[in-house]
């Protein structure tokens, strides 16, 4: 595998088997290329031992906690390369990940962004709704997650609207008419960020007895669920309201994060999430960081062949999940795929980092 994938492999056509020979090749070469540019992420090997040429599975590759991008400055290019500066989702007093794009690693992960998102929305650019504020995106150099998702999924779109208005998050009503009124009965894109969908738009909609016809749209959203399941919504939940709101019966989740921008995990028609031919998830152990097997449950790590200009390649999350299978989901998707079970305690999960620091720095 090159620095993308190959045109004439299938984002989701290739057998595990086949895949795991090509992403080990590619991820060797890539974390070598990492430690050749980035000081700081040789130390961290150098400290744990790690070396990419000792890898001989994926499993074998080193990785790093992804909380160290709040707390590390990581890049691979010199700063007159870096083109924007992407920044993680954080309250108030919560630092941040930073991450540094040079002009090809933006491009590859556009690139493969649109390699995904056609196979479940298609190839034609739709009229799109997106639930969130115009002001999101005014900062074309430096974005927050959200921005930047916003800007990554608008290429799929055409006639944008923003859904909500820019000075307290309502639906902006007026906005959604008329652009129900232009695209009556076709086709349509809506994307927006979990929570933000069902607080901003679903429930508005339910709440307000609004009269909304969204049979044939597609509905994309992603983020966090920790906020829904406080209030007892989960995936199925989520789906069943979507419906009732506006007719959405086509909705699909994807898991992915800032720190592997391109690299995103989309839930098929049977509702499990699916890992593309550029990127896998690993489970691991919360207490000894062993690769687990399909069926057990643990931390996630996810690997992509995108991120060259930052070792972000192979990065243990804070994330629970467990593969349920390899090329036999009945959606027709090779390649694993895997279930999100919520995020770690807060405490084991500083926990991982603060070991992984201690040995870095001990």
């Amino acid at each position: 595998m090159n620095r993308e994938p190959p045109s004439e492999l299938s984002v989701y056509g290739v057998p595990q088997l086949v895949k795991r020979e090509l992403l080990l090749e590619d991820l060797r070469r890539l974390t070598q290329k990492h430690v050749d540019s980035c000081k700081e992420y040789k130390a961290i090997l150098d400290a744990r031992g790690w070396g990419a040429s000792e890898a001989r599975s994926l499993e074998d590759l080193p990785f790093l906690p992804v909380g160290l991008f709040k707390t590390e400055t990581l890049k691979s290019v010199p700063v007159a390369d870096i083109v924007k500066t992407l920044t993680s989702s954080g309250t108030t007093g919560q630092a941040v990940s930073r991450i540094y794009l040079d002009k090809e690693t933006a491009m590859m992960q556009s690139r493969a962004l649109i390699k995904i998102m056609q196979n479940f929305i298609g190839k034609e650019r739709l009229p799109m709704l997106i639930v969130d504020h115009p002001g999101i995106v005014k900062d074309r150099n430096s974005f927050s997650a959200r921005g930047a998702g916003i800007l990554g999924m608008a290429n799929f779109g055409r006639d944008h609207c923003y859904a909500l208005r820019d000075e307290d998050m309502s639906l902006d009503e007026g906005k959604l008419e008329d652009f129900l009124r232009r695209n009556r009965g076709g086709k349509v894109l809506i994307f927006g960020f979990t929570f933000m969908v069902w607080k901003y738009f679903v429930k508005p909609i339910l709440d307000g007895g609004m009269d909304v016809a969204l049979d044939n749209a597609v509905l994309v959203h992603s983020g966090g669920w920790k906020k829904l399941e406080d209030e007892a919504v989960d995936n199925a939940t989520f789906k069943r309201f979507a419906f009732e709101a506006a007719g959405i019966s086509r909705v699909h989740n994807f898991y992915g994060m800032v720190e592997q921008v391109g690299s995103v995990f989309v839930e098929c028609s049977e509702g499990y999430l699916h890992a593309p031919i550029h990127a896998d998830v690993i489970i691991r152990s919360p207490r000894d960081w062993s690769a687990l097997n399909v069926g057990e449950s643990g931390l996630i790590q996810v690997i992509s062949t995108l991120p060259h200009s930052y070792p972000g390649h192979s990065l243990l999350t804070e994330d629970r999940g467990m593969v349920v299978g390899e090329d036999d989901c009945r959606c027709g998707l090779k390649g694993r795929y895997f279930l999100v079970l919520g995020r770690l305690p807060r405490a084991e999960a500083r926990g991982c980092s603060d070991t992984f620091e201690a040995k870095r720095k001990g």
